[in-house]
């Protein structure tokens, strides 16, 4: 049974790299992360410092895959996808970008997943980021599935499960 979404309010940027480097600390190969909301929400934004925190490099470059769809990070603890779909034209395409294998052997951060039609991936954490308009603050709503359940601790002090 899948658990209520979790809300966790991000009142700066600062808040919204904290919650990717604790997501990162979460994450194994095999696991998904479907980062959804409006333009300007910071899906990227979280995806990107995701990106970082798994690589342990500050300034490593994390460049939008909008034009190439998908791209792969190799890092010490496996590879992590970064997966921008808005511009996917068919779910059918899924496979012949690698999705399917890398849900299995990646960790896969995963922009516009209703363009995943059919192809959801079971161990995945649903990422919903609100604009609270008037300040840079976010509201995050976070479903976890599969593997996800029971790993997300207590969030909100970054503690770790079993801590």
């Amino acid at each position: 049974m899948t658990p209520p979404p979790l809300p966790l309010s991000l009142d700066d940027l600062d808040a919204t790299h904290r919650l990717a480097a604790l997501l990162a600390a979460w994450a194994e190969p095999g696991m998904a992360i479907l980062l959804t909301g409006p333009l300007g929400a910071g899906k990227s934004e979280l995806a990107r410092a995701f990106v970082r925190a798994w690589l342990d490099d500050p300034d490593a470059e994390v460049p939008s895959p909008t034009f190439t769809l998908v791209q792969p990070y190799e890092g010490d603890r496996g590879t992590v996808w970064h997966c921008d779909l808005y511009r996917l034209g068919d779910p059918g395409e899924v496979e012949e970008l690698g999705l399917l294998e890398a849900f299995s052997e990646a960790v896969v951060l995963v922009e516009w997943p209703d363009r995943l039609g059919t192809h959801l991936p079971s161990d995945r954490l649903e990422l919903a980021l609100e604009i609270c308009h008037g300040s840079d603050r976010r509201l995050a709503r976070l479903t976890p599935h599969g593997r996800w359940i029971g790993r997300l601790g207590d969030i909100e002090t970054g503690t770790l499960p079993g801590e």
